[in-house]
């Protein structure tokens, strides 16, 4: 038997359990992950909280999706994995001891990629790079992130970074040390923002980018920067409203998430971990991510 995080119903965190199921198995043209490490992401709340869940979900239902673990199991007419891989990637209801997954979906995990961050790499690794890559910073932007201290926002900081722009990012006062480390300049989010950013970047800023809401896209517009240079994914009004950008994980490609894992093994660009559960410990996980102020990641392990 096998272990695998399940709702039955929609709710808080307290819905979430840990059930026995049978181990999966390996068929043709497939791969089976011992799962070690699994991240959490705020849309995975929105699924169990029945926010942003379709009527048609199936309960129970699976939860998850970042993985990362070890190939055990190669079914007939695979060549491109053996036994004893170590991947990461995204999968359906990836929090489980085990996933039966097609290949052709799974990344080879750099050596000095540490598990758990490769085990949280996908969505937050695929929304940040894609992000970036709209508003497509470079020396001489100025470009102001919100949130730059949480799991989409402090690589999308760092990738802005490394593009060559000066990077401003909200967080609060417990992360400012934290990023000025990376050489983002932190700011205070909350009333008051487009004065702070003024006084920090007298000079104007000239790209934005916001995971969280609404914030960081109206203090940007309030700046003079173009609709056309700032993305933001949690804020669909916005988009269709105003013309801004609402690139997400969707608009990075398999290569790009190669290329963030590469960064991150290399020590170019940092994903923190800011705390890891035991799988068996799923709601203190989830309480722990929706009460906010999280510093990088939140990791479920499996063993």
């Amino acid at each position: 038997m096998a272990r695998q995080v399940q709702f039955d119903r929609f709710g808080d965190a307290s819905v979430l359990t840990v059930r026995e199921v049978a181990e999966p198995q390996a068929a043709a043209g497939q791969v089976r992950v011992r799962v070690r490490a699994a991240g959490l992401n705020p849309f995975e709340h929105k699924v169990f909280s029945g926010a942003a869940a379709s009527a048609s979900l199936p309960l129970p239902s699976g939860n998850g999706n970042d993985f990362a673990g070890t190939v055990d199991q190669v079914g007939q007419g695979v060549t491109n994995f053996v036994v004893g891989d170590e991947v990461f990637g995204g999968a359906r209801w990836a929090q489980a001891d085990f996933l039966v997954v097609d290949p052709a979906s799974l990344h080879k995990r750099p050596e000095a990629l540490p598990v758990e961050q490769a085990g949280a790499l996908d969505i937050a690794g695929r929304t940040a790079w894609a992000g970036v890559a709209a508003v497509a910073p470079k020396p001489g932007d100025t470009v102001l992130v919100g949130g730059a201290a949480g799991g989409v926002g402090i690589l999308t900081a760092q990738l802005a970074a490394h593009a060559g722009a000066r990077v401003l990012g909200t967080a609060s006062e417990a992360n400012h040390a934290f990023l000025r480390s990376l050489g983002i300049a932190p700011v205070l989010y909350g009333e008051g923002l487009v004065d702070r950013v003024r006084e920090l970047a007298p000079e104007g800023i000239t790209a934005a980018l916001d995971a969280h809401g609404c914030e960081v896209v109206d203090a940007a517009l309030a700046l003079g920067v173009s609709p056309t240079r700032i993305n933001a994914i949690a804020n669909r009004a916005a988009v269709a409203e105003l013309g801004i950008l609402g690139l997400g994980a969707s608009g990075a490609s398999f290569d790009d998430l190669d290329a963030l894992a590469k960064l991150i093994a290399n020590g170019e660009v940092v994903l923190p971990i800011d705390s890891s559960y035991p799988l068996d410990d799923v709601r203190s996980a989830y309480e722990r991510l929706m009460g906010g102020h999280v510093r990088g990641k939140v990791v479920l392990l499996t063993e």
